[in-house]
């Protein structure tokens, strides 16, 4: 019996590797300012590339703090408490306190932030459709599916004594 698990252990170390190659992959393709300036261009709005995530992240992921927003985002807090100074200053986003502690100033998109996003999510889509469109539906369904328990999962373990790497320029897959 030991040998059939060390079989699909041998099995799952290969497929590991090729897991990992093949997000390095997907977040060298995320991460290029190209990128994000082709979904700004598809989106027809006018933003500043280095606060393109951050608003959408906001959007995402709102009220947050400048301080997790800057640890999700891979980039120094100052710089970031700036760039969501500059989200405000473009009517993007509002600051706020915390509701239990006053002491830390979220982030949470405004109607003309959550428009602007909203016109980026069409954007999305229409990209999105153009990757996807040679897929069946039940290979698109689990990739969903399976790339939203991994999301969960791995969100789990951070924290938790597993190695994480990110650096001055985002979220990096090593």
């Amino acid at each position: 019996m030991a040998s059939t698990k060390n079989v699909q252990n041998t099995h799952i170390s290969g497929k590991l590797r090729e897991l990992h190659g093949a997000l390095i992959e997907i977040v060298s393709v995320m991460n290029r300012p190209q990128r994000d300036e082709q979904v700004v261009r598809e989106a027809g709005i006018s933003l500043d590339r280095a606060l393109f995530p951050l608003l959408v992240t906001i959007e995402r992921l709102g009220p947050i703090g400048v301080v997790e927003l800057a640890d999700r985002a891979g980039r120094d807090y100052t710089t970031v408490s700036r760039q969501v100074a500059k989200l405000e200053s473009l009517d993007l986003v509002e600051r706020r306190g915390n509701a239990t502690d006053r002491r830390v100033r979220e982030a949470v998109i405004s109607p003309k932030g959550k428009a602007m996003t909203d016109r980026i999510d069409v954007a999305r889509e229409r990209m999105g459709r153009a990757i996807f469109e040679s897929w069946d539906e039940h290979d698109f369904n689990e990739l969903v599916r399976l790339m939203r328990k991994f999301a969960e999962d791995i969100s789990g373990d951070i924290g938790n004594g597993a190695e994480e790497t990110e650096g001055e320029g985002g979220p990096q897959a090593d």
